[in-house]
């Protein structure tokens, strides 16, 4: 018997074709095992590849699972912009909000329609400030991004923080150090394995345009992403980041801000974030963006 799926290519936080981050996505999953699924984000060789599978609860109106090409990971930004764009386009929806269940917890997702086209935000899940990162373990991640001290963002504590998939804040001084980083990626995948965070996001606030406040680049090498192209979910949980360190002004109740990242791979797009406020704590993470259908086509797998 011959099973067939709905396989798209779209191109997250961009609406400009072959640019932003790509996803994979398969809408209607129902039936695929495990090792199926990690064959087919494997083949595709995306940073990660959504996998929507219908509810059989009414908390939530899909299930959706991510695969980087090595592993299953909780959640992902882009690859949920991707899908739940996919998903809106395939069910011609309206303005509405859906949740959908993750690894990080059952979420909300709001669709926007607009221009006949969809932006889709994406609430983060609970917001975690992990350990601070220093002594051996930061003199090795330095070591391993090619980057000295003094390159460094004078008051930005390098720290693991989350949203449901956590990742590493390492702010530098110029947008020249950022674009020029030469990794060493084996470094970088054992100091995972030593810090328990396997993704790195370096940034910096020099930018050059008043409406991008952050530029940044994201390296996952221990889960197979040499270098992700735009990550919700490092602009998320550097949102929360910025407010709980008291490094960005905002007005007690909303820090909104946008982030450019992709730009040294030649795939830049732009990440909005909004993060809720209360008495001068981060308590709410949404990412949002756009996206593009780059193919839809068939798979095909015999039992």
């Amino acid at each position: 018997m011959t099973r067939r799926y709905n396989l798209y290519q779209v191109d997250s936080f961009t609406k400009e074709k072959f640019t932003g981050n790509p996803a994979g996505v398969i809408t209607n999953a129902n039936g695929l095992m495990d090792y199926e699924m990690q064959k087919i984000a494997r083949e595709l060789n995306n940073s990660e590849t959504a996998f929507i599978f219908s509810s059989n609860s009414n908390e939530y109106d899909a299930h959706i699972r991510f695969f980087t090409p090595t592993n299953e990971v909780p959640i992902c930004g882009h690859a949920t912009i991707a899908a739940h764009y996919v998903r809106a386009v395939e069910n011609g929806l309206d303005t509405s909000r859906v949740y959908h269940k993750t690894g990080a917890g059952i979420l909300p997702v709001d669709i926007i329609k607009e221009n006949n086209d969809y932006k889709i935000v994406m609430t983060q899940g609970k917001i975690e400030f992990g350990n601070i990162i220093d002594g051996t373990n930061k003199q090795e991640l330095l070591a391993a991004l090619n980057i000295k001290e003094s390159d460094l963002l004078e008051n930005y504590e390098i720290q693991i923080v989350s949203t449901g998939h956590s990742k590493v804040m390492v702010g530098i001084r110029s947008i020249e150090a950022l674009n020029t980083l030469q990794p060493n990626y084996d470094k970088l995948s054992k100091l995972s394995e030593v810090i328990k965070c396997n993704g790195y996001y370096v940034f910096t606030v020099d930018s050059m345009d008043s409406n991008i406040l952050i530029h940044g680049r994201m390296f996952a090498p221990a889960i197979g992403i040499i270098e992700d192209p735009v990550t919700g979910n490092a602009n998320g949980p550097l949102g929360a980041y910025l407010v709980h360190h008291n490094l960005i002004k905002h007005n007690n109740s909303l820090l909104k801000f946008k982030a450019m990242q992709g730009e040294a791979i030649k795939r830049s797009g732009v990440v909005e974030v909004e993060v809720k406020i209360e008495n001068k704590e981060p308590v709410e993470v949404k990412v949002s963006g756009n996206a593009v259908i780059i193919f839809k086509s068939q798979l095909l797998l015999s039992d």
